[in-house]
């Protein structure tokens, strides 16, 4: 094998190379024309003249320029494909369409950013080693295995492997693989969420008044005991507001959801009064629900009181939160709220979790309020509610309803008509 040194005074884009070759080896003239990819040498071609004056005896003479450019096109096609053949790029090919599809509100930013936190948590870590052309069978069981090691529920993990199937699809549709391997079956086990007794109920709203009367200090250890050495929420939390007394109440009587909950202004929340006097809660559009929610009569008392605390306290205005409004940190307001939810819940004498082993956060509230109207609402039928609630009776049935049982309404069950 012998070896050129090759000097090439002219240069070329791969582009113009590849669109016209000829023209390209004869303004190179006697000399080589280097051509350029991404601004690098990426090879060099001449004339058979010009190699003819230079070449050694033995080393064979250039092949036609068009053959060559076709060549090279049939190189770059294939250097394009490989390309491909890699996770990360999937992976960002796959967050510009589900941002477009943001964009076009067809998904919500909380779901883009689900999408993003999956692929940095899991997906990445295990396939970025790994050509998707050899994905199959065995290594979506072993990222299922990955999975069950976290100790990830089974509906999150059946939310994984959604996102490696789009990602495959991606690979499809490069020509990486021939079809999407079988995805492995993972088992969905719902979980409802917990929810309060009418007892549990009536105990930490008086639980939270008494608290918000003594103006109790918010305790400096950890429920798994040890001293704080840096309490995380802000001094002045650390006393019990009359927010979440109301926060507590306001929820049971009107289906809100915590995410819904921080974000309530003044704007969104009508006083009704005539036949019925409800509030009409007119919220932004939430999981593709944008109804208005109607609440139950206690929610207006509820809402009448802290209305007149956040006017005399500066707010009330209609872009002012309704709960918190000191606090423009929405996430933060939310956090406070669920911190003292689980305070009253341990003044109140409370297990954190219920029979089942379900944990008691501040959407037990939601749950909660669905379950009161089941047990004990006069003819409510399940469409409506669930219209209310901004869900599906499909979700009511599946969350809600499924941990009622007939012990809990006997009393309908044994009821005789007239």
């Amino acid at each position: 094998m012998t070896i050129l040194q090759i000097s090439a005074p002219w240069t070329t884009s791969l582009n113009q190379f590849l669109h016209d070759p000829a023209s390209v080896v004869q303004a190179g003239g006697n000399a080589a024309v280097a051509v350029l990819h991404e601004n690098q040498p990426c090879f060099y071609v001449m004339s058979p003249q010009a190699w003819s004056a230079m070449h050694p005896q033995g080393v064979s003479s250039p092949v036609n320029p068009a053959a060559a450019a076709a060549g090279v096109a049939a190189a770059m096609q294939v250097g394009t494909v490989s390309e491909y053949d890699r996770f990360e790029r999937l992976a960002e090919q796959l967050l510009i369409a589900e941002t477009q599809r943001m964009e076009r509100g067809d998904l919500s930013h909380a779901a883009v950013g689900i999408l993003r936190n999956r692929l940095r948590a899991h997906v990445m870590p295990f396939f970025r080693d790994i050509a998707p052309s050899r994905v199959d069978t065995a290594v979506l069981e072993a990222f299922v295995e990955r999975l069950t090691n976290a100790k990830l529920s089974t509906t999150t993990m059946s939310q994984y492997l959604v996102v490696v199937r789009k990602l495959l699809r991606l690979a499809v549709r490069h020509k990486l693989l021939g079809e999407v391997p079988q995805m492995p079956q993972v088992r969905v086990v719902h979980r409802p969420r917990a929810m309060l007794t009418l007892g549990e109920y009536a105990a930490m709203v008086r639980a939270a008044h008494r608290m918000v009367k003594r103006q109790l200090p918010a305790p400096q250890i950890k429920l798994q005991g040890g001293e704080r050495e840096r309490f995380w929420v802000q001094p002045r939390h650390l006393t019990l507001s009359r927010d979440m007394g109301w926060v507590i109440r306001f929820m049971v009587n009107s289906f809100i959801r915590p995410g819904d909950l921080r974000l309530l202004k003044h704007k969104h929340v009508q006083i009704c009064r005539g036949e019925h006097i409800y509030l009409r809660l007119k919220l932004p559009e939430t999981k593709r629900h944008d109804a208005v929610m109607v609440t139950l009569r206690p929610a207006v008392q509820v809402y009448e009181s802290l209305l007149a605390q956040a006017r005399a306290q500066g707010h009330g205005g209609p872009d002012d939160y309704v709960f918190l409004p000191g606090e423009k940190d929405r996430v933060y307001a939310l956090a406070v709220l669920g911190f003292w939810f689980k305070w009253v819940m341990r003044e109140a004498g409370l297990p954190t979790e219920d029979t089942w082993g379900r944990t008691r956060t501040l959407y037990c509230l939601r749950h909660t309020a669905i379950m009161f109207r089941l047990l004990y609402g006069q003819g409510i039928d399940m469409l409506t509610l669930a219209r209310n609630a901004r869900t599906s009776v499909q979700m009511i049935e599946r969350f809600y309803a499924s941990a009622l049982d007939g012990e809990m309404n006997v009393a309908m069950l044994q009821s005789r008509r007239a």
